[in-house]
């Protein structure tokens, strides 16, 4: 009996707490889309969780990183706007993207948040991975109101890999065929699931690239 070629997604919202939180100032009536301005989700900045986590793509340009104290990216971006997170609404948008991607596979993998596998292998009819993940990228943005960068592969590895090309709101493909030039180019550090004890044994081999 064939071997029946998996086909997988992987969805991950861009900037999610970022995202989610404009949506839900737009909702309440704000003219400014904190999407498009230096800004960035953090924490209470007298504490120690006073930490960026999430940030603007006007942020980025900065410098500012996920991760790093508010007080690291005020000096970087002195314009900086620090906003609350609020894990009740995330927690919704999370789910409104789960329950319209339920229409595509219920062979879903929350894997976070706001990133998921789906496995299409028995789902695509007579059409192909590739444009299915398209219409889901249209569809999140035209009814949900945020933007996903999403993998198209043939396994979760590399499904996850490619979604975290170009971004954001971009569709890539890494099937096996284009390893060598998509994925080995890369820097050892970017493959999925290095942790932070192997990288510098790895470097120390002095394997520096994928």
């Amino acid at each position: 009996m064939e071997k029946v070629q998996k086909q997988i997604l992987h969805i991950d919202v861009n900037n999610a707490f970022l995202s989610w939180t404009a949506l839900d100032r737009l909702a309440q009536g704000e003219k400014v889309d904190i999407r498009e301005i230096e800004a960035v989700i953090g924490g209470d900045e007298t504490k120690r969780s006073g930490i960026v986590l999430a940030k603007s793509m006007k942020a980025k340009t900065k410098g500012v990183c996920t991760g790093e104290t508010l007080y690291q990216a005020r000096l970087k971006c002195p314009n900086l706007q620090v906003f609350k997170g609020d894990y009740k609404s995330y927690k919704k948008h999370s789910n409104d993207l789960y329950n319209l991607l339920l229409q595509y596979t219920d062979k879903i993998e929350r894997f976070s948040i706001d990133e998921c596998f789906l496995d299409m292998t028995h789902y695509l009819g007579n059409e192909e991975l590739l444009s299915k993940a398209y219409e889901i990228s249209k569809r999140v943005k035209k009814e949900l109101g945020f933007t996903v960068n999403i993998g198209v592969a043939h396994n979760k590895l590399l499904a996850k890999m490619a979604s975290d090309f170009t971004k954001p709101d971009r569709v890539h493909t890494l099937y096996e065929e284009e390893i060598p030039t998509k994925m080995w180019v890369l820097p050892v550090s970017e493959l999925f699931m290095i942790g932070k004890k192997t990288l510098p044994k790895l470097y120390n081999l002095k394997i520096k690239t994928i």
